[in-house]
């Protein structure tokens, strides 16, 4: 066999205009974050909610979720969610009906999610990047509060820690409400993660676990007796 005969590993064509088309990205990934940070930053102290899209209304998590919102309006916060289904329309539900800030940073994806009747026409954001989607609801939470869910709840959860723990944001509160659902997660953390070394012990204050929306709120105020609230970098 020739050199000819090679099998080609790449068609370079293809690959230059794929680059070409890289460039002309950068200035939508440029626009999205320009209309993000104006809508974000005008909106004042809030805190992202997490959760799967999946929940059906009236059941505990969902309930959960509704008196969650509830809670951080009544202590003064918005509340951001992904401005879908499930958890982030309880979330959105309650904020609403305690006549807070209802914010949705939603994103295109090929089965067309579509925002929920409880945001804020005024404060929903549409996204075509995660990444993108993904700086509004750190830059401008004051805290997250993660209910159960399932592979894009546990990438928030453990995005938001490890950029507190690798200091590339300020440190904000981050809760995992509902015990029955989180505490198997935090146990394997301790006594697998913790023991083999690949974190050390005071990573494990970078969060809070409870089932109580009260206190999950609380947590979030007293952090901020000490501190401003102020976008996280």
């Amino acid at each position: 066999m020739n050199s000819s005969d090679q099998p080609t590993l790449w068609d370079r064509t293809a690959w230059l205009e794929s680059a070409q088309q890289d460039l002309w990205r950068v200035f939508q990934v440029m626009a999205e974050l320009v209309n993000g940070f104006e809508i974000m930053s005008r909106i004042g102290p809030a805190v992202s909610v997490f959760g799967s899209a999946r929940t059906e209304p009236g059941t505990p998590a969902y309930k959960l979720a509704e008196e969650v919102a509830r809670e951080l309006v009544r202590a003064g916060y918005g509340v951001i969610t992904g401005a879908g289904g499930g958890i982030m329309e309880a979330a959105n539900k309650g904020a609403r009906e305690a006549g807070g800030n209802s914010i949705g940073v939603n994103i295109d994806l090929p089965f067309e999610q579509q925002a929920n009747a409880y945001v804020d026409q005024d404060k929903l954001i549409k996204f075509r990047h995660f990444f993108v989607r993904k700086v509004m609801f750190v830059k401008y939470a004051q805290g997250f509060i993660v209910l159960p869910g399932g592979y894009g709840t546990l990438d928030e959860f453990f995005e938001s820690i490890t950029l507190i723990q690798t200091h590339k944001t300020t440190k904000f509160p981050v809760i995992l409400l509902g015990k029955n659902y989180w505490q198997g997660l935090v146990d394997w953390i301790k006594t697998t993660v913790l023991p083999a070394g690949n974190i050390s012990p005071e990573n494990l204050d970078l969060f809070h676990i409870t089932d109580n929306p009260k206190e999950a709120v609380a947590i979030i105020a007293r952090h901020y007796t000490k501190e401003k609230h102020l976008p996280n970098f």
